[in-house]
């Protein structure tokens, strides 16, 4: 039975704590937040767990096997780093860190003392994004081309971190791994409206090896809630539509393609090609409950989640080069590659 202290009780702490409270091979020992009235609330559902009010006080290995970080962006790092260096495994909601070199740093610590280092990027384990996945790798789509995003919404509006490092690390995770690879480098553009400090609205695009990219929109400005991602091959195109109630996934049959040879300008001409247009079956389960059985399985097997440390350093790096840039009037930055000793690191089997 693995023991876990959930640290943060804000927006997303208490669903990971409903999840894991209907998982068999852990038990919830440790609740902590500074706010009083949410800690007795949810202690209220979780009676049998100690309820502290200081993170210190939740990563103790007498209490706890593994710890969940559901708090404000800028405080990851540090609070996982407290954890893995208490010898406990860790969860980290996304971002995972604010610098590449703070998730290379968190990499190491877990691997030099055999702990799960996780990361909540829970699309990673939706249906969808596994059809997706299974399309582009399967040929189906053909050569993708480009992959674009839209992340929108009325709020809700954070002051911790901007538009950017809120919404497009679900997008940067998705793309990632359907292109299978890091881009080569980033451009952002993005406007701050309700704090001159904070950007409300960004758009990323991502440029890849072999004349790929990815185009990412985000905004919390927006009137209408948008999450839809368009994979464009040239042999066919799919619109993912996380709002859609059903047929989530639709595969269109359509294209342009060039004639091989004309014989003069006026006969060079382009054919458009208007296939069918289907949606592959998705069994739809619950995404958040798969991630967290996929940490509590990591740590009883001492096998790599699909979400490890190196899966939320690339996210990270994608991420900072996008800051960057919009700190630097959308000049194109370079997307840190991984270091050798980050990248030869191996999470052996636990006894």
């Amino acid at each position: 039975m693995v023991r876990i202290g959930v640290i943060g009780l804000g927006y997303w702490g208490p669903n990971l704590l409903r999840c894991l409270s209907a998982i068999d091979d852990c038990q919830v020992t440790v609740l902590c937040d500074r706010n009083a009235e949410r800690l007795r609330r949810y202690h209220a559902h979780c009676p049998n767990a100690v309820a502290v009010s200081e993170a210190d006080d939740a990563i103790d290995p007498d209490l706890v096997d593994a710890v969940i970080v559901a708090t404000p962006t800028a405080t990851h790092y540090s609070l996982a780093r407290q954890a893995l260096e208490a010898g406990l495994h860790v969860f980290v909601e996304k971002p995972l860190a604010t610098r590449t070199a703070e998730c290379e740093e968190l990499i190491e610590i877990a691997a030099a003392k055999n702990l799960t280092l996780f990361v909540g990027h829970v699309f990673l384990y939706t249906a969808p994004v596994a059809k997706l996945k299974e399309l582009v790798e399967g040929g189906d789509l053909g050569d993708i081309c480009y992959i674009s995003s839209t992340r929108l919404n009325l709020g809700p509006v954070r002051q911790d971190v901007n538009a950017l490092w809120d919404l497009a690390p679900h997008d940067v995770s998705i793309m990632l791994e359907l292109m299978g690879a890091l881009p080569t480098r980033v451009t952002c553009t993005g406007l701050a409206y309700l704090n001159e400090s904070v950007h409300d609205v960004c758009t990323l695009n991502l440029h890849f090896a072999s004349n790929k990219m990815g185009i990412i929109h985000v905004s919390w400005l927006d009137p209408h809630k948008q999450r839809v991602m368009t994979v464009v091959g040239n042999q066919k195109m799919a619109v993912y539509d996380d709002l859609a109630p059903l047929e989530k996934i639709k595969v269109y049959d359509i294209g342009i393609e060039a004639p091989t040879y004309a014989d003069s300008f006026g006969d060079f001409q382009f054919s458009y090609r208007y296939g069918d247009t289907y949606s592959p079956r998705i069994v739809e389960s619950e995404p958040l409950k798969l991630e967290c059985q996929s940490f509590i399985d990591a740590i009883v097997t001492g096998a790599a989640p699909r979400t490890d440390g190196h899966n939320g350093r690339d996210v990270v790096s994608v991420i900072e080069a996008a800051q960057r840039s919009l700190e630097n009037d959308s000049h194109a930055v370079a997307v840190e590659r991984r270091r050798e000793s980050v990248d030869a690191v191996l999470v052996s089997e636990r006894p």
